[in-house]
């Protein structure tokens, strides 16, 4: 029996995904979180196979974040992401959080359902989608960004100063200077808001 924390702050959604995958009679839902603290709780607590996790919960603290704090636990659970967000940073921040799978929740039952058995069992469960983004990222490297520059342009995205960024990201007011001029070069752009939506149009942010 594969045990599943499903963490999601839609309790719609969190319904119809449990229904879902009780209907499998190897896939057994054992606990719900609404948020992503909850989320890390429950697989402490619990000590599931997996957890299914989203992405944003409308906290600070997102599905990336709780996914890397459940894989440092002792016998960590594997987290399979399940969102609507596709874009670079969103796909690398949970990637290099550790989770085993990307899934879109526009993915057809049949495929989650196999995702959520590969992903139980420490195997990739990469959506076709996801997967191409990823390689198209490998191909153009020139216009790759690290996660921790994408880090810094997704918080200047949402109105925040240099020092706003460095007190969240924990690192000092040069650094993040450091990774914008990193991030402007790259981009080929000379300001913050060239910056952010040239991140855009290319699908590095939201």
């Amino acid at each position: 029996m594969i045990h599943i924390v499903i963490a999601d702050d839609h309790p719609v959604v969190r319904a119809g995904i449990r229904a879902l995958l009780e209907g499998e009679g190897d896939l057994s839902v054992v606990g719900e979180a609404a948020t992503p603290d909850e989320a890390v709780e429950l697989a402490r607590t619990l000590t599931p196979e997996l957890v299914l996790m989203d992405l944003q919960f409308g906290t600070a603290a997102t599905g990336a974040d709780a996914t890397r704090r459940i894989r440092a636990l002792d016998a960590a659970p594997y987290v399979l992401v399940l969102t609507n967000y596709d874009t670079d940073g969103d796909i690398l921040g949970a990637v290099e959080a550790g989770a085993s799978g990307y899934l879109l929740k526009d993915t057809p039952p049949a495929e989650l359902v196999t995702a959520v058995r590969a992903a139980a069992f420490g195997e990739s469960a990469l959506a076709p989608a996801i997967t191409g983004r990823l390689m198209e990222r490998m191909r153009a490297p020139q216009i790759s960004l690290s996660s921790r520059e994408i880090a810094v342009l997704q918080l200047v995205a949402s109105g925040a100063s240099n020092t706003d960024v460095a007190e969240r990201l924990h690192i000092t007011d040069s650094t993040v200077k450091s990774h914008l001029v990193h991030v402007f070069s790259k981009l080929g752009v000379t300001s913050r808001t060239a910056a952010v939506s040239a991140a855009r149009n290319l699908g590095i942010l939201r």
